[in-house]
């Protein structure tokens, strides 16, 4: 299963994570299992690894050198906004580190039957978790011209999101937009084609967002991480578009996913975690390269102030 996801800048992100053989870490983002596998390979007897995922294939990834899971990893089939619950539930009371790869893997890219992809045609679903939740072709059907709108501009970043809309509602009068090729087939005119796979890809991102509450999932991720992570714990978090990463880094700033910014008495900034690099962390031309899905991803790193 190893094609299953390539693991974007892993040395980076180990580097990141400064880990202890004895310490508790969280892959939030478990997926083919490489950023996983790489941890627990640094972690001692007395270390242990939760990893997040809520998709069931996912699952199938669980499986080590000897065809048994560690007796210091425990996989969690939760969304990461529960994070701080399922600690809870785990009795831990501190972690050392955490690791959340926002990337949507290889795996659900190449996957016909999930329909993320517009390259691919499939039923209109998208969503992570396929045992709940609405699926793309639902959200199309029963959502407003002026939420769709929202959407495609909120998410998507696209100048023709108004039109789009209004074409969607206008097209799903005649018949349901049920596939990849039916959604492929209403916004193809509002695009250029000189730019038809960056706005259809746009198009498809803000979708599969919304159908998966990802912005909401990932303030909750990072406010519990926040107060998971004990004093010189660290936070390390890798996102793909615009929209992720000011959050992360409006949490790291601040601790608030808007930015607001707290002070005290004196006019010092309350901020619980303290950056490690100024400046997002990108993958080498070489990696860039030879996994080209790694050339958006921005790495960011940061302490919890003690």
């Amino acid at each position: 299963m190893s094609e299953y996801h390539v693991p974007v800048m892993l040395s980076e992100c180990l580097e990141g994570l400064q880990i202890r053989p004895d310490g508790v870490y969280v892959d939030v983002t478990f997926g083919g299992g490489g950023h996983s596998r790489a941890i627990l390979e640094q972690l001692g007897p007395k270390g242990h690894l939760y990893s997040f995922d809520q998709d069931p294939d996912a699952e199938k990834n669980i499986h080590f050198g000897n065809g048994e899971s560690p007796k210091n990893f425990t996989f969690v089939r939760s969304n990461f906004r529960y994070l701080k619950n399922w600690m809870r539930y785990y009795g831990v009371k501190q972690i050392n580190g955490l690791l959340a790869d926002l990337g949507v893997s290889s795996h659900h890219l190449d996957d016909a039957s999930r329909g993320f992809a517009f390259r691919l045609d499939a039923p209109l679903d998208m969503r992570m978790n396929t045992r709940a939740g609405v699926t793309a072709a639902e959200l199309i059907a029963n959502s407003s011209e002026e939420e769709l709108a929202r959407i495609l501009t909120l998410y998507g970043e696209l100048r023709q999101a108004k039109r789009m809309a209004a074409a969607l509602v206008r097209a799903r009068q005649q018949k349901t937009i049920a596939t990849t090729g039916d959604l492929q087939q209403v916004l193809l005119p509002m695009i250029d084609p000189r730019a038809q796979k960056k706005e259809l890809a746009q198009a498809f991102q803000a979708l599969r967002i919304e159908v998966n509450h990802e912005m909401a999932a990932l303030e909750e991720m990072l406010q519990g991480a926040v107060e998971c992570l004990a004093p010189e714990g660290r936070l390390v978090v890798m996102t793909y578009h615009s929209l992720e990463d000011r959050i992360v880094k409006n949490v790291i700033r601040s601790g608030h996913a808007d930015g607001k910014i707290e002070q005290d008495f004196y006019g010092r900034i309350l901020a619980p975690l303290k950056a490690v690099n100024n400046k997002p962390i990108v993958a080498s031309d070489q990696e860039q390269e030879e996994n080209p899905r790694s050339r958006s991803a921005k790495l960011r790193v940061a302490t919890k102030q003690a």
